[in-house]
């Protein structure tokens, strides 16, 4: 039984409820958003501009420096005491991921440790593995002398360095230019001497001819180098046993890659000969440059390289004279 007394509840004020740790991370981004930018921006930038101004150089320079040239073809046409006329083709070679543009840069031109005989002019590129570039151009002679030792390099060796050097700039996508130095030996096969020369016809003539010359024949001369050579009229010294005999002209001579078969004329004193000729008519003949002209002009570096490589064959007088009848 109650005792008619009412029971009264009194509403006791609770605490908010904490925040969860998103709501509070939401907040604080909220407020202090930019704070954070400023952080990811400068951490980008302490990032970024060592790998773009450090590392990316760094790595441009090192595989400019692991990259390869390969010369293909090499022509020197119009030739002068001064200068000649220069068409070069080379391929690069590259490992690298990187492919970068080389801009057009002016390369000089050398034996390996020797000074420079002139400028190129390398057309932009872009660097990547198998890459063609091409050169065209007048080449003015910086060092007259060098080139000389360049012609007798190419003559007389079966190997030779070629150097090239430039300072281009170099670029990759929208990163921004980088200098690098240029600075590759290329190793291409030389003329060997002119091993494996040899007079493949030959003729006496009964009557001197109207320019006064009174041999005729073939030569066969091998060039297994990629350079065209642009000798033109070519001059040689002939000899036997010490015993100046005579001259051969090679007229508007053209030294191709390959196999080069050339008419030859020659002047002989045929009275020495007769004195000197052995009882088999086999006659050791020695043969040395003697001058290089190209449109009446005297062409010293040639002419100085052919004048170093001496030639050796034996002519059969006997079958000469009957060939001439």
């Amino acid at each position: 039984m109650t005792d008619g007394k009412t029971t009264e509840f009194s509403q006791m004020d609770l605490p908010a409820p904490k925040p969860s740790v998103g709501a509070r991370i939401k907040a604080h981004l909220k407020k202090w958003w930019w704070v954070h930018v400023i952080i990811i921006v400068v951490v980008v930038l302490v990032v970024a501009l060592p790998v773009i101004y450090v590392g990316y150089p760094k790595i441009a320079r090192n595989d400019v420096n692991k990259s390869t040239l390969n010369v293909t073809s090499m022509a020197i046409t119009d030739p002068s005491p001064g200068s000649f006329h220069l068409k070069q083709t080379q391929v690069i070679g590259s490992s690298s991921a990187f492919k970068p543009t080389i801009f057009g840069f002016s390369a000089a031109v050398s034996l390996l440790g020797a000074v420079p005989w002139g400028n190129a002019q390398v057309p932009d590129v872009k660097a990547e593995d198998g890459a063609v570039v091409h050169i065209e151009e007048q080449i003015k002679l910086s060092n007259e002398t060098a080139f000389g030792d360049f012609a007798k390099a190419v003559l007389l060796n079966e190997e030779f360095d070629m150097n090239i050097y430039g300072e281009p700039k170099l670029q990759e996508g929208a990163l921004p230019k980088v200098d690098v130095t240029y600075n590759k030996t290329v190793t291409i096969k030389g003329l060997n001497k002119l091993n494996g020369f040899d007079i493949t016809d030959f003729k006496i003539l009964t009557k001197d001819a109207a320019d006064g010359t009174n041999t005729e024949g073939t030569v066969y001369i091998p060039n297994p180098t990629v350079m065209a050579l642009t000798l033109g009229n070519v001059t040689m010294d002939l000899s036997s046993n010490g015993t100046h005999i005579g001259q051969a002209f090679l007229d508007d001579l053209i030294l191709n890659p390959g196999n080069n078969t050339v008419p030859m004329r020659s002047t002989v004193n045929k009275l020495k000969v007769i004195t000197m000729l052995p009882s088999n008519s086999m006659l050791p003949v020695d043969i040395r440059g003697n001058s290089s002209v190209y449109h009446g002009r005297d062409l010293p570096y040639f002419s100085e390289a052919l004048a170093a490589n001496e030639l050796r064959t034996t002519l059969d007088v006997g079958k000469g004279l009957m060939n001439g009848m």
